[in-house]
């Protein structure tokens, strides 16, 4: 008689405990009840993050060194323009008197919440020029632009290194 050979065969699946499906014996796949990360699965993840970190922080600080300078540059034009006011109904000369040019006290420090950036000057004033200085402070002293220059021609320099003679940096004006 035949044999049934269904019933002969040896079956490639079947099922074994909790529903954990095997092939000969072979994990197949995650049962219902054991799903989750591998530890494989949260290294590559946390290597992404890191990856994303180490080019997200120092963009953001240069975001942040970058908008402090464009407070001091502004600082510095407003100095000029109050010099400038003040040799109009003062034909005698300019002035570091800080009261002449509306301003509490000499030199002034230029806060980003209650950290100072910079510091504003007046350097080497005569009657018929002068020389305004914005000297980095704290954090913005490792910025590559330096202390800013702008004297009564016009001139925007900048100082880097300490020491140095002013020159024009690009991108910094």
């Amino acid at each position: 008689m035949a044999r049934n050979v269904l019933a002969t065969m040896q079956r490639p699946w079947h099922r074994r405990g909790q529903g954990e499906a095997t092939i000969r014996g072979r994990r197949r796949c995650r049962p219902a009840h054991e799903q989750g990360f591998t530890l494989i699965e949260l290294l590559i993840a946390m290597a992404i993050v890191a990856i994303l970190t180490a080019i997200a922080i120092p963009s953001y600080q240069n975001y942040i060194l970058t908008s402090r300078r464009a407070d001091a540059k502004t600082a510095l034009l407003d100095l000029a323009a109050r010099e400038e006011r003040f040799l109009t109904l003062n034909p005698t000369g300019y002035t570091t008197v800080a009261a002449n040019l509306s301003y509490s006290a000499l030199p002034l420090t230029l806060l980003s919440g209650t950290t100072p950036d910079y510091q504003l000057s007046v350097v080497l004033p005569t009657p018929s020029s002068y020389l305004l200085q914005a000297s980095p402070l704290g954090a913005q002293a490792n910025d590559t632009c330096g202390t800013y220059t702008l004297d009564n021609l016009g001139n925007q320099l900048n100082i880097y290194p300490v020491g140095a003679p002013p020159q024009t940096i690009a991108g910094c004006w």
